[in-house]
């Protein structure tokens, strides 16, 4: 069994994994201030929540598009399991084709996204993280890593809206009664969901329409549970792809 971490500017996603199983899978708040040793206690007591005995683990492997937090989270993770911890970087294989201007600027976790998407999915893909931002990554029929978009996340646009607002009051993603609004609350509710959801649908439709074919869409990311049941594109929902494609890394460098 490995134990695999993904640290997002908002969230930082744990799991184990055993052979192809992903045992469980949760999410951290991500909190620059705390210390190695409040990141130890965090992860040892998520294992303990699901029974996971500390001496059943072979190993890890920590993704990171943090980097203040990257070793903090990696000497944390080994005081834990007692073991080395891989972290996702230059010199680690991944087997990716990546057909970009610069390929080192592909950022870590789209780099694990797409391991992942390339190999549980049929090509061409796009694979759509909905974190702190959202991003698109595309996948040719070759299974080359071609591009993609970055846009601000859910979370982010609802924020700079209530901001610059006096009157908007914050608000919860559950479902608004119907699309069109009665009152600001409604209204805000329709656009967060409905809106992305079909920036979602409109970005898929120009993929295929520059690619010339239809794809595969699959989504990943804590907000994607909220948008993706308003979309028209057929979209899977996979809340461990990230884990997954750590999965297939570490084997890749064991």
């Amino acid at each position: 069994m490995i134990l695999a971490i993904d640290v997002g500017n908002t969230n930082i996603e744990i799991g184990c994994i055993q052979g192809d199983d992903i045992v469980f899978v949760e999410r951290l708040h991500t909190d620059g201030t705390k210390s190695e040793l409040e990141y130890a206690i965090s992860i040892k007591t998520v294992l303990e929540l699901y029974k996971i005995d500390r001496k059943t683990l072979d190993g890890g492997i920590i993704s990171s598009v943090v980097p203040p937090l990257t070793n903090v989270i990696r000497r944390a993770a080994a005081k834990v399991t007692g073991r080395e911890i891989l972290v996702v970087g230059p010199g680690v294989k991944t087997g990716l084709d990546i057909r970009i201007d610069n390929p080192a600027q592909l950022g870590t976790g789209l780099v694990v996204g797409a391991v992942a998407g390339v190999e549980e999915y049929s090509c061409p893909l796009v694979i759509i993280d909905m974190g702190t931002a959202t991003t698109f990554t595309v996948v040719n029929e070759k299974k080359q890593v071609v591009g993609g978009m970055i846009m601000p996340g859910v979370g982010i646009a609802l924020d700079a809206l209530i901001s610059r607002t006096s009157q908007l009051p914050k608000i919860s993603l559950d479902p608004p009664k119907k699309f069109i609004g009665s009152n600001t609350v409604e209204c805000m509710k329709s656009g967060a969901l409905y809106g992305n959801a079909v920036c979602l649908d409109g970005m898929i439709a120009r993929v295929e329409e520059e690619l010339g074919q239809k794809v595969t869409a699959v989504a990943t990311g804590g907000m994607a549970k909220y948008i993706i049941p308003y979309c028209r594109t057929p979209i899977g929902l996979d809340d461990a792809l990230l884990l997954k494609g750590l999965k297939i890394i570490y084997r890749r460098n064991a």
